[in-house]
């Protein structure tokens, strides 16, 4: 059974970024993986290992302020901080597998929940980086949405450079994300996950979902999109529509029936991560 590494490294702005990685010895791609709002790299070790095992290199960030990364909890100056930090992993990633100089190996891109902003931003703005998009329940279009005073308010704190006050995260019911009793106590009892963000973060959400909108026709390599049939978070038909706006021209589409938001908990998740890894090993 392939364990996982838990490594480090430097952002360009001195950051210390922490990160899962699953290495196998001849790998025949790389997955670079993004997690939600509130989770982090450790909600996602079963589908980690199986994509390892599969001959993937996995190199699984927590994000700035999440998961492992304690300094600045929660906390994100601005979009391209979030975009950049992908890039470091990845520009990692590419040099740790470099097969050689003419022969580089397909990286997939792959965005869970609120990480699908970041991973949709991302493959748009820097669309040669990448071979493949996968977006896993992505936080695109979501039904838990800000008001009109909230987002009033967001943008008093831009205006005035109000960065660092903390937000509680909406989402503390472990049944938005699972029905299975197991993975609520997991969800419920994780000194991990993170329950608030700063202004800062949340404008950096609203700047991402502009750069998508606006950089959409951009996205032109193969995409996956995976929704959970009863997802309480994500709006799965204005996702579908989002995506649609994707200048892909090859877009492969799974809805589980009965599923909740978190797939990874699912209690069909083996057949959820089968048909992730088969769409992996068919777009090498």
């Amino acid at each position: 059974m392939i364990k996982p590494s838990i490594r480090t490294l430097t952002a360009s702005d001195g950051y210390c970024l922490s990160y899962r990685h699953w290495g196998v010895e001849h790998p025949q791609g790389i997955v670079i993986a993004l997690h939600g709002i509130q989770s982090h790299s450790g909600w996602y070790e079963y589908s980690s290992r199986r994509i390892a095992e599969a001959g993937f290199a996995v190199y699984f960030g927590d994000r700035r302020g999440s998961g492992q990364n304690g300094f600045q909890r929660g906390h994100a100056p601005h979009a391209m901080r979030l975009i950049n930090d992908v890039r470091t992993l990845t520009q990692l990633a590419r040099s740790e597998n470099a097969v050689s100089p003419n022969q580089k190996l397909p990286i997939t891109l792959m965005g869970i929940s609120w990480g699908g902003k970041i991973a949709s931003a991302t493959a748009a703005l820097f669309p040669q980086e990448f071979q493949n998009l996968a977006l896993l329940y992505p936080g695109l279009e979501s039904k838990i949405r800000l008001s009109l005073w909230q987002r009033f308010r967001l943008n008093l704190a831009r205006d005035f450079e109000i960065t660092r006050k903390h937000i509680p995260i909406p989402l503390e019911d472990p049944k938005l994300f699972t029905d299975v009793a197991q993975w609520q106590d997991f969800i419920r009892n994780d000194a991990l996950a993170l329950h608030t963000v700063t202004s800062s973060f949340l404008n950096a959400g609203r700047d991402l979902d502009r750069l998508v909108a606006r950089h959409a026709p951009q996205i032109q390599i193969p995409t996956l999109l995976m929704l959970a049939q009863r997802d309480m978070i994500i709006d799965n038909a204005k996702v579908r529509q989002r995506v649609n706006t994707f200048g892909s021209s090859e877009t492969t589409t799974y809805v589980y029936k009965g599923a909740y938001h978190t797939l990874e908990f699912d209690s069909n998740r083996e057949a959820v991560v089968s048909d992730l890894v088969s769409w992996l090993i068919s777009h090498l």
